[in-house]
């Protein structure tokens, strides 16, 4: 028997196959538009020549409203009424994304609320993975490890703007002058 060591797989871009088998029905609505707390979360994904990105995919994961997270299953089987802290919507042909959940809340030992995002596109070998923080807590932004740790200039890309209806924009930069802070998970 040879001892004979083989060479790693390379890696493969992630898309733009995802499109078939990834979405599914209701994906982006964490809850219903009627629910008291709904709230319109909302963005363009861009490349790094600042052009929409019409085949990505947007995942993000969230407490509640109360700062806890949900241990209920159905993430992929919306029944219309249990929030399961979880939500996948792919881009438009334009570039777009739009989720309707609730603003998460505070959840205890760990800084401020905020959307954990997870984004899968052409071109790239892995996910990219950063987070949404609300502008309504820039108070605390030194407080929070993360933020803190970053200067003033990206930081903000790591903040959505609260439109005049109370909807979140935040859009995701994948690369260049504008692009958004991404976490490193090894």
């Amino acid at each position: 028997m040879s001892a004979q060591r083989l060479p790693a797989t390379p890696g493969q871009t992630i898309g733009p196959f995802f499109g078939f088998s990834l979405p599914y029905d209701g994906g982006e609505d964490l809850v219903d538009r009627s629910h008291p707390g709904a709230v319109r979360l909302h963005g363009t994904v861009f490349d790094g020549a600042g052009v929409p990105v019409p085949d990505a995919l947007v995942e993000i994961w969230q407490a509640d409203e109360r700062g806890e997270i949900s241990t209920e299953p159905g993430s992929l089987r919306r029944d219309g009424y249990t929030f399961t802290g979880f939500g996948r919507a792919a881009t438009d042909g334009a570039g777009n994304y739009q989720f309707t959940t609730v603003e998460p809340g505070r959840i205890e030992g760990s800084g401020l609320p905020f959307f954990s995002v997870v984004v899968f596109s052409r071109g790239l070998l892995d996910t990219l993975h950063t987070r949404i923080y609300l502008p309504e807590h820039s108070a605390e932004f030194a407080a929070d490890p993360l933020l803190r740790a970053l200067d003033e200039r990206r930081r903000a890309s790591l903040v959505a703007t609260r439109e005049a209806d109370g909807t979140l924009l935040f859009n995701l930069h994948l690369q260049g002058d504008e692009e958004t802070v991404f976490l490193d998970f090894d």
